[in-house]
């Protein structure tokens, strides 16, 4: 008689098993399949392009450079131009490492504000191996408020892009 209990018990337990698996296979896929659109609504891009056009992987040659669109790559929904074939190959192998943090909109308003605000592509940091991005017209560049206080505005920032991105 005891034996019998444990197969009953059994089965349900593997039916529960095999019903927690198809849920989170749907609820994985749900997520991959809008990663793609929720990026390209939260993303700082200009024609469908991020980076004003610049090249990702030239921020880190120390020589921002604007990309062409001869080689465009396009990554989770966010397009990216280089200027050779080569920066567009080592970004396909590892695009984390090369694109903008928060969504390439500038660093310290992020920190600062919460808020998105334009970037002049060629007014960036790159620290433990991040591009950061930062408003500089008018007089003001966002770069040195940055710098007095960057562990602090990387903290808000990283907050504030995940609340405001939902990424």
């Amino acid at each position: 008689m005891y034996h019998l209990c444990s197969i009953t018990f059994k089965l349900p337990m593997q039916v529960m098993k095999t019903a927690f698996f198809i849920a989170f296979l749907f609820t994985a896929g749900i997520a991959v399949a809008q990663t793609p659109a929720l990026r390209q609504k939260q993303f700082n891009t200009e024609n469908g392009v991020a980076l004003s056009g610049y090249d990702p992987v030239s921020y880190f040659q120390k020589k921002p450079m604007k990309g062409s669109k001869a080689f465009t790559v396009t990554h989770e929904g966010i397009s990216y131009q280089f200027t050779n074939a080569a920066n567009a190959d080592s970004f396909r192998k590892n695009p984390a490492a090369y694109e903008p943090q928060y969504g390439g909109w500038c660093a310290y308003a992020m920190g600062a504000k919460g808020e998105k605000v334009e970037i002049n592509p060629e007014t960036y940091k790159i620290t433990g191996g991040k591009l950061y991005l930062f408003y500089n017209r008018f007089f003001n560049n966002t770069l040195t408020d940055w710098n007095k206080a960057e562990t602090d505005l990387k903290i808000a920032a990283d907050k504030n892009w995940h609340r405001i991105s939902g990424l």
